[in-house]
C-alpha cells in the first residue's frame, strides 16, 4: 500500500514537472511586444526552421503591415551560425485590383449577375501600387480601369471578377522571405526581432474627489489605466507586452529576459499579482503586463496599472488677471513704449489641483504622461465630471499640478490705477488694484499672479499685502477672502532701465 502511495506520489510529480516545462516552453517561445508611446514597437517572434546543406528558401508570412525591413534581426538563440544571404519583404497582400494587374492583357469572366456572364480583356487594372507612388506620379484617371468587352472599351468594371486562379506572385499577407545558409543543418526554433510602426499606446487616469473633514485638503482616489492601440496588421496572440515610457530617440531591440516559474502556491501568486509592474530601465520607464495577452489587429485593449486611494491634495485657485498674450510683444523696448500694454483685465480664476506622487501620499509609482479626469460624487451618488487635464512623465516624488477650469463663484478684476514715465530718466512706475471677490458659502485663498514684463530692473515701492517673488519677472500675492467676501489688493512697481 505504501509503495502503491509512493508511486502515485512520483507520476503526480512528473506531471506536475512536464506541465511545468511545457509551460515555460511554451512561454519561452511567445511573442514579445515592446510598445512605445510614440506609435512604434519592438516584436520578438519564433519561427521553426528545418535547414540543409546549401542555400535555404524560408518564408514568414504575417509579418507586420508597417515593418522596418533594415531592423530585422534573425539567429537561433542557441547561437547556430546563421548566413543571410538575401532578404525580401513584400507588403502588397492580394486583392482585386492587384490581381486584375496580374491578368492585364488577359480575358477573363465578369458575372452581371447570377447565371450571366461576359468576358472581357483587361486593358488597365487601374491598381496603384501605394499613394505615395500616387503623389510623386499623379496620372490622371490612371488608378480607373479599363476592360474590352465585345471589342468595345469601358472604363470600369461590367461586373464581379472572375479570377482563374491566384497567380505564383500572390500572397496573402506581408511576407518576408530568405535565402539562408548554415554549417550546422538541422531542425530549430529560430527568433526574428524587428521594428515596426502601427502601435502604441498611453495612460489615463480617473480621480474622484472627495472632501477631508476638518482640514483645508481633500481626498483623491485615483485608477490608472493603460490604453494599447494595435494597427500595424498583424494580430499577436498570447503576447509578453511590455511598454516602454518616455522620450526615445533611438530604438534599441528588445532584450530577451527568461523567467523561472515555481507550481506551488501559482494559483494564490496569480490573484494577488498586480496587472502591470514597473521598473526603470535605463533613461526610461517600463511597464510589463503580469499577463501574456491576445492583440489583436485594429484592437483596442485597456489593463489597469496603477489603483491609489485617499491621495492628500489641496484646490489652488490662482488669478493671472492681465491679459498679455494678446500683444505679442517680445522684447522689452516694445512693451515699454506701448502705455496699455497689461491693462486688459481676465476676470477669469483657474482652478487647480495639486498632489505630491510620493508613497507617504498613497502613490509614488512613475506615472507616464496621459490624461488626468477629475469627478465628484453628488448626493445623490452619481459621479459629475469636473474637468480634465493632462500630465506628462512624472517621475516619483514629484509634485503634480493642473488646472481643472475657471472658478465659477470666486472671480477677479484688475485695473491699473497710476502711470508715470521718465524716457530722459530711464524709470517708469505703474500701479495696480486687484479686486478678488468670494461668493462661496466658505473662505477661499486666492494666488494673484502679477507678471512684471516693462523692466529686467524692478521693485515694488508699495503694496497693501506682502508678496513673494516667484521667478525674475514674477511676483505673487496669497489672499484669503472671507465667505461673500471682497479683498483689494494695491501695488506700485518702480522699473528702471
Amino acid at each position: 500500500m505504501k509503495m502503491k502511495t509512493l508511486l502515485l506520489i512520483v507520476l503526480c510529480w512528473c506531471k506536475l514537472g512536464a506541465a511545468q516545462e511545457r509551460t515555460t516552453a511554451d512561454h519561452n517561445h511567445a511573442p514579445a511586444l515592446t510598445i512605445y508611446n510614440q506609435n512604434f514597437f519592438v516584436a520578438r517572434e519564433y519561427l521553426p526552421l528545418d535547414l540543409t546543406s546549401g542555400v535555404n528558401h524560408v518564408q514568414f508570412a504575417g509579418i507586420a503591415a508597417h515593418l522596418e525591413p533594415d531592423s530585422v534581426i534573425l539567429r537561433d538563440p542557441a547561437g547556430r551560425s546563421l548566413q543571410i544571404l538575401e532578404q525580401n519583404y513584400r507588403n502588397d497582400p492580394i486583392s482585386q485590383e492587384l490581381l486584375l494587374s496580374f491578368y492585364e492583357g488577359k480575358t477573363i469572366d465578369f458575372q452581371i449577375q447570377p447565371g450571366q456572364i461576359v468576358k472581357g480583356k483587361i486593358i488597365r487594372s487601374g491598381y496603384v501600387p501605394s499613394s505615395a507612388y500616387a503623389q510623386n506620379y499623379p496620372q490622371p484617371g490612371y488608378g480607373q480601369p479599363i476592360i474590352e468587352v465585345d471589342g468595345v472599351l469601358r472604363f470600369g468594371l461590367p461586373g464581379q471578377p472572375l479570377f482563374p486562379a491566384l497567380s505564383e506572385d500572390s500572397i496573402l499577407k506581408p511576407t518576408l522571405n530568405w535565402a539562408l545558409q548554415t554549417d550546422s543543418p538541422g531542425k530549430f526554433d529560430a527568433e526574428i526581432s524587428y521594428v515596426s510602426g502601427g502601435m502604441t499606446w498611453q495612460a489615463d487616469y480617473n480621480l474622484v474627489v472627495s472632501d477631508n473633514a476638518g482640514t483645508k485638503t481633500h481626498l483623491v482616489d485615483m485608477v490608472g489605466w493603460i490604453t494599447m492601440h494595435n494597427q500595424s496588421g498583424k494580430t499577436f496572440e498570447n503576447a509578453n507586452i511590455k511598454l516602454m515610457a518616455g522620450d526615445v530617440n533611438k530604438i534599441q531591440p528588445a532584450a530577451v529576459a527568461g523567467r523561472a516559474y515555481a507550481m506551488k502556491s501559482m494559483a494564490r501568486d496569480e490573484a494577488m499579482a498586480p496587472a502591470v509592474t514597473e521598473k526603470s530601465f535605463d533613461e526610461f520607464h517600463l511597464y510589463s503586463l503580469a499577463r501574456p495577452t491576445t492583440l489583436h489587429d485594429q484592437e483596442t485593449k485597456q489593463v489597469e496599472f496603477v489603483r491609489a486611494m485617499e491621495i492628500h491634495a489641496q484646490r489652488i485657485y490662482v488669478y493671472d488677471g492681465a491679459q498679455v498674450e494678446q500683444y505679442g510683444y517680445y522684447n522689452p523696448e516694445q512693451i515699454r513704449q506701448d502705455a496699455s500694454y497689461g491693462t486688459q483685465s481676465n476676470p477669469k480664476v483657474w482652478v487647480m489641483e495639486e498632489f505630491k506622487n510620493a508613497d507617504t501620499n498613497h502613490l509614488g509609482i512613475a506615472l507616464p504622461k496621459g490624461k488626468l479626469r477629475f469627478y465628484r460624487r453628488d448626493i445623490d451618488g452619481h459621479l459629475e465630471f469636473i474637468g480634465e487635464n493632462t500630465i506628462d512623465h512624472t517621475p516619483k516624488d514629484e509634485t503634480i499640478r493642473v488646472s481643472t477650469g475657471n472658478a465659477f463663484d470666486v472671480v477677479g478684476e484688475r485695473k491699473r490705477t497710476g502711470y508715470h514715465v521718465e524716457s530722459s530718466q530711464r524709470w517708469l512706475d505703474e500701479s495696480f488694484e486687484i479686486r478678488l471677490r468670494n461668493h462661496k458659502k466658505d473662505a477661499v485663498t486666492v494666488r494673484a499672479v502679477e507678471h512684471l514684463y516693462r523692466g529686467a530692473n524692478w521693485k515694488l515701492t508699495e503694496q497693501s499685502d506682502p508678496s513673494k517673488k516667484t521667478d525674475a519677472q514674477t511676483s505673487e500675492f496669497s489672499i484669503t477672502i472671507p465667505p461673500d467676501g471682497e479683498r483689494v489688493v494695491t501695488y506700485t512697481v518702480h522699473y528702471s532701465w
